[in-house]
């Protein structure tokens, strides 16, 4: 008999398919908010997105703040909920992608617990503080929460921790709270296209790469299962049809979905593996953005990992269109498709820091779902090897 634990965290819906200007207005209408901060990104805030989304907020708005940069840095996290403070906000609307949307649910941390410094959010880093998302504390009413409107399908706005990185230790670390996540995200394929082509499809497989590592790990449950297999669907078939037809809104759509169905997996408990633990990694050390991590790691992971999945391998490359076909050469062949790079050779890594990458991947929480257990930089090393 299976023994699970199915957890609701407190995110309260999720749109999709609505215009994001009038599906934010609509939720912070709803909820008497009169003081709505916009927070974005260098790239994002001179947007139509963002310049609709304030409109439709009209006099609720009390400005953008525009000064989050990729990896979310904590001096700049630590900034933005000073600005928050200052502005007197009584909501956060992120726009943007996965370091804009984490950077947003540390600063309502930030917010909530009066955290003004890095040593503040020490006591929220790791999951311990949030262990049971479902728990809500005793002043939730009194919270600045989040709504979130992601341009990617990095998938940051389905979770209650937010990663942030820290400069002098070259990490990004996870700082977590039950009322980090958002109460309402929404995906609105028009929203999506802000995003560049290449920056849109590789989160795609950051997201497919969501659903095949719960779909390897340990505690797989059926209600993750099912959802991934979904996930994965939708995503083999969605994106090269956003490759083909960037302006395809349906395709974008599916994708958007597939990508929600592959995040029921934090709340059943069902963990990510060394892909992930790998990519955080790497992201710290060398500024490679998530997305093309799972491109060019994820199919190593796989054929590492092939012989104690317990047949999952053959249950992915199944949903993903392509049954008795080996699940790494399926991912391997998506990425392909797309264009994006396939292996660790291919995105100007050097090769002399995969030892101190391999170092700075032990201890990270992901690696606690792989299958295969990592016990040692060598181990890292023969995925890397793998992947180059």
């Amino acid at each position: 008999m299976d023994v699970s634990t199915w957890r609701v965290p407190a995110l309260e819906k999720v749109v999709f398919g609505r215009p994001a200007a009038q599906a934010v207005a609509r939720e912070v209408a709803a909820r008497n908010h009169s003081r709505v901060l916009v927070l974005t990104s260098g790239s994002v805030t001179g947007t139509p997105l963002v310049a609709g989304i304030v409109e439709a907020l009209g006099e609720r708005s009390v400005g953008v703040y525009s000064a989050i940069p990729a990896q979310a840095p904590a001096a700049a996290v630590l900034a933005a909920a000073d600005h928050a403070r200052a502005v007197g906000a009584d909501v956060i609307v992120a726009v943007g992608g996965g370091s804009v949307i984490d950077a947003a649910k540390v600063v309502v941390i930030c917010l909530g617990e009066g955290v003004t410094d890095a040593a503040g959010l020490e006591p929220f880093r790791g999951f311990a503080a949030a262990a049971e998302p479902s728990r809500r504390p005793p002043d939730e009413a009194s919270w600045t929460r989040l709504v979130a409107v992601p341009t990617t399908l990095a998938a940051a706005e389905f979770t209650w921790w937010g990663g942030v990185l820290d400069p002098e230790l070259g990490k990004k670390a996870p700082f977590a709270h039950p009322l980090a996540i958002p109460l309402a995200i929404v995906l609105d394929p028009a929203a999506a296209l802000t995003a560049p082509l290449a920056l849109f499809t590789s989160t795609g497989m950051k997201a497919v790469d969501h659903s095949v590592e719960r779909m390897c790990a340990p505690r797989l449950d059926p209600l993750t299962e099912a959802h991934a297999t979904q996930s994965l669907r939708m995503l083999a078939r969605g994106l090269p049809l956003v490759a083909a037809d960037p302006g395809d809104p349906a395709a974008r759509h599916d994708c958007q979905v597939g990508m929600a169905l592959g995040m029921i997996g934090p709340a059943t408990g069902a963990q990510v593996g060394a892909c992930h633990a790998i990519g955080h990694a790497m992201g710290a050390h060398a500024g490679v953005p998530h997305g093309i991590t799972s491109c060019v790691l994820l199919p190593a992971v796989l054929r590492w990992n092939r012989g104690v999945d317990t047949g999952r391998q053959e249950l992915i490359s199944a949903a993903m269109g392509r049954p008795g076909v080996d699940a790494a050469e399926v991912v391997h062949d998506l990425v392909a498709v797309l264009e994006l790079p396939t292996r660790l050779s291919d995105i100007g890594l050097a090769r002399a820091d995969l030892p101190l990458i391999a170092e700075k991947t032990l201890g990270d929480m992901a690696l606690g779902g792989n299958p295969r257990h990592v016990d040692t930089a060598d181990d890292v090393m023969e995925i890397l090897e793998s992947a180059w």
